[in-house]
């Protein structure tokens, strides 16, 4: 079957189902002055967008950026997971012309679960090991939430190679970020880096835990023991 924006939407909205589609608007805050506020969804589970995608084995970068365009959150979903197949299954030239173009969409990467599926697939699997600062920091200092949130989501893939500089030095940077979609996804990284290495963690709370906000904390010793977890929350 062709890649186009077209029959992909066709595809999708062969599964479109109101009940979910509710739930789902709930559940990613579309209401008014919420972070997803009128965020249209179709009501697709995860395992069926991931289908869809399977049944287009070559999605053009192009074709995936028209449906970032789209109102519709299952588009945007299925646009992200494509950059990413395409990125994996790309040469260094394919690759670094794939990390441009997703940087340029980030508007459209606008809620936490879009984040999520590619930061680490596309951006942090692309910046050199410990390095990519000034990409880095440039996204972690927008005004824009979501850009913030890939900065630090990204490196998640890094983590994964024990590669920790850059969740630290991003967490301390956002120690004062307003969102707590954001203390989250400093929480879930800082949890991540120590499992890999506890003692780089407790280095870090060490010098922290006193400011950080109570969110990024929990989340952030949420492996630790109860009397450990005690201890740093009695630090705030």
């Amino acid at each position: 079957m062709t890649a186009t924006a077209a029959a992909i939407l066709r595809e999708l909205a062969r599964h479109r189902n109101p009940a979910q589609a509710a739930v789902l608007r709930r559940f990613f805050k579309t209401g008014p002055g919420e972070y997803g506020e009128g965020d249209v969804f179709w009501g697709l589970k995860v395992p069926q967008v991931r289908a869809v995608l399977a049944r287009f084995p070559e999605v053009p970068p192009k074709v995936a950026g028209e449906l970032l365009d789209s109102p519709v959150h299952e588009a945007r979903f299925f646009g992200v997971l494509a950059l990413v197949r395409a990125y994996a299954e790309s040469g260094a030239a394919g690759r670094a012309a794939i990390f441009d173009f997703y940087l340029s969409k980030s508007g459209r990467i606008n809620n936490w679960d879009l984040v999520d599926a590619s930061a680490p697939g596309i951006v942090g699997r692309h910046l050199p090991p410990g390095g990519g600062r000034r990409a880095l920091g440039r996204l972690a200092g927008s005004r824009s939430l979501w850009e913030r949130r890939i900065a630090m989501v990204s490196t998640l893939e890094p983590i994964r190679r024990g590669e920790l500089s850059n969740t630290f030095w991003l967490a301390e940077r956002l120690l004062d970020d307003e969102e707590d979609l954001m203390h989250k996804a400093a929480g879930w990284m800082l949890r991540e880096a120590g499992k890999r290495d506890a003692e780089a963690l407790r280095d870090f709370l060490s010098r922290h835990a006193a400011r950080m906000p109570r969110t990024m904390l929990r989340y952030a010793i949420e492996k630790f023991q109860p009397s450990e977890r005690k201890s740093w929350r009695s630090r705030r």
